[in-house]
């Protein structure tokens, strides 16, 4: 892994040398890239013990010949930046900051912007901070920091869901009326609660499903919302297929109908658009 510490990269005042220049203006006309995807927030959000909104004040591209393991389609650079808010973090944060990132060679211009950034703590340095990855810092918006706020709601909640790590078990049992019946799916999840997926049939009606991150059936019969905590578990990591000693459902036909509402499920979640 590329070292991306402050200390190893930026020792002491940053000579002269090591600085190219302060990143240029005429990334004005440079195409904004895209935003990062509800995933992209989650797992960033995921990996970081603070997040922090700041604006940026300078921005130094270093020498390549002083990076290790540089990317071919990415710059580092060295920012100060103000600090504006602490949206998530256990500990205080100073009003000004110091860290590195790498930058698409495209960017656009960052001086005076507002930015997102998911970090941790650099020991024994106040103002120094070090990004949970190289690119680990976003555009700020509105938009982003209210999706960004919802995803670290759901995530301190004590009911969290997490991920899904394992099919373990899925069963189709038919009710007593022609049409009628239900697929139970009982997941693993990377948090060690169990949980259940509940695909239910009525005579005339589609097939509705809903799920639960406990070992108990699903009370809901609305599948969780997009771009939700709920969501993201399962679409993100739920298998195309379930394994084939995974359904247990007690004749073939119940198996086909087992893996026709596992595959229903699957479709109907969509696809899990990470960008990172």
């Amino acid at each position: 892994m590329p070292d991306f510490s402050i200390k190893a990269l930026c020792a002491s005042s940053l000579a002269a040398a090591a600085l190219v220049s302060v990143a240029p203006a005429h990334a004005q006309t440079a195409p904004q890239p895209a935003g990062p995807s509800y995933p992209d927030l989650v797992e960033l959000s995921k990996r970081a013990g603070m997040v922090i909104k700041a604006r940026v004040q300078t921005i130094s591209r270093l020498d390549p010949a002083q990076v290790r393991n540089p990317t071919a389609l990415h710059d580092r650079f060295y920012a100060q930046a103000q600090t504006e808010a602490l949206i998530y973090g256990r500990q205080g944060i100073g009003p000004s900051l110091r860290y590195l990132v790498d930058l698409p060679k495209d960017r656009p211009e960052l001086f005076g912007r507002e930015v997102l950034l998911f970090a941790w703590r650099v020991p024994d340095k106040a103002s120094d901070i070090k990004l949970v990855d190289p690119t680990a810092q976003i555009l700020w918006t509105p938009l982003q920091e209210a999706r960004l706020r919802s995803i670290l709601s759901e995530m301190v909640a004590p009911d969290a869901p997490s991920p899904v790590t394992r099919v373990r078990e899925l069963m189709f049992v038919p009710g007593n009326l022609a049409g009628q019946g239900q697929t139970q799916i009982f997941l693993d999840t990377k948090g060690g609660r169990g949980a259940a997926i509940t695909v239910r049939h009525q005579p005339g009606m589609a097939p509705s499903w809903g799920v639960s991150f406990s070992q108990v059936a699903a009370a809901t019969e609305a599948p969780p919302r997009q771009d939700s905590l709920a969501w993201y578990s399962l679409a993100c990591f739920l298998p195309a297929y379930p394994p084939a000693a995974a359904n247990v459902s007690r004749s073939s036909a119940k198996q086909e109908q087992a893996l026709n509402d596992y595959r229903m499920v699957v479709s109907s979640l969509g696809t899990c658009n990470r960008t990172r």
